[in-house]
């Protein structure tokens, strides 16, 4: 099995070499000594959450601090392209279950999307909390998956406002049941596979709409912002479905499932 994994925060590996102290603290601490029960001599992996990983041997663990000395340090360099989600707020917590799946499969960043066929609506403080609920469900899906990065929560969208993905470096995908052109075939045709692009792509930006499905003004500022509209396959999928399937084919058309380094 592999090492279970414990995060610090960003920056607090940049000196971490081989035979050096991590420490780590706070709640992830309390999870590692009280719920995990970890004692000395046992290995453990490391993360900033932003692409440094270390791997090690418990030295001791107490509620309030774990350390770690340290064997080895692995830099996982940033993603290319990198995944963007933009998942539409749905009832149910359909939409967390989208964001924690997509992230297990590798989703890099997420915007929450308020469509107008939205039925969940954030305001006020319920927007604030909302959003720390989503960030905590990402870096716990991202601590399950043994992930070295994080996926981030980018600003939240509104309506109309979700064309504001779209621009240079970023191939947005739109889902879409009367798409006419396969997700594959649109990443085909922007040379994703083969290198030829010729503008580069920094992103690749999924767009999921709510149970209702993105409304017409919604697709069309979408399409006149350079958006394609796309289709996974003959069926047509939930909103919870949606995201993290298109994230997994993704992947296997990027070549990016096989073992961890």
């Amino acid at each position: 099995m592999s090492n279970p994994l414990f995060y610090v925060g960003d920056g607090e590996l940049a000196p971490a070499s081989a035979g050096a102290t991590v420490v780590v603290s706070g709640a992830e601490a309390r999870h590692a000594a009280q719920v995990m029960r970890l004692s000395s001599g046992e290995r453990v992996d490391v993360a900033d959450g932003s692409g440094r990983r270390v791997s090690g041997i418990v030295h001791s663990a107490a509620p309030d601090r774990v350390e770690v000395t340290v064997e080895t340090v692995h830099d996982e360099p940033a993603p290319y392209p990198e995944l963007v989600l933009v998942q539409a707020l749905a009832k149910g917590d359909r939409d967390l279950l989208a964001i924690q799946t997509a992230t297990e499969l590798g989703l890099d960043a997420v915007h929450p999307w308020q469509a107008e066929r939205s039925i969940v609506r954030w305001k006020g403080d319920k927007a604030a909390k909302a959003v720390t609920k989503w960030e905590a469900a990402l870096l716990s899906a991202a601590k399950q998956a043994r992930r070295t990065r994080v996926p981030r929560t980018e600003k939240v969208l509104d309506g109309l406002g979700v064309a504001s993905v779209c621009g240079p470096g970023s191939l947005v995908l739109v889902l879409h049941e009367d798409a006419r052109q396969s997700l594959g075939e649109a990443v085909a045709e922007a040379g994703m596979l083969t290198g030829e692009t010729v503008e580069r792509v920094e992103r690749i930006v999924l767009v999921v709409g709510p149970e209702g499905g993105i409304s017409p003004a919604e697709t069309a500022a979408l399409s006149e912002a350079g958006g394609r509209p796309v289709v996974l396959g003959h069926h047509v999928l939930r909103s919870s479905t949606a995201g993290p399937a298109a994230v997994a084919v993704l992947q296997q058309l990027l070549g990016r499932f096989g073992p961890r380094p």
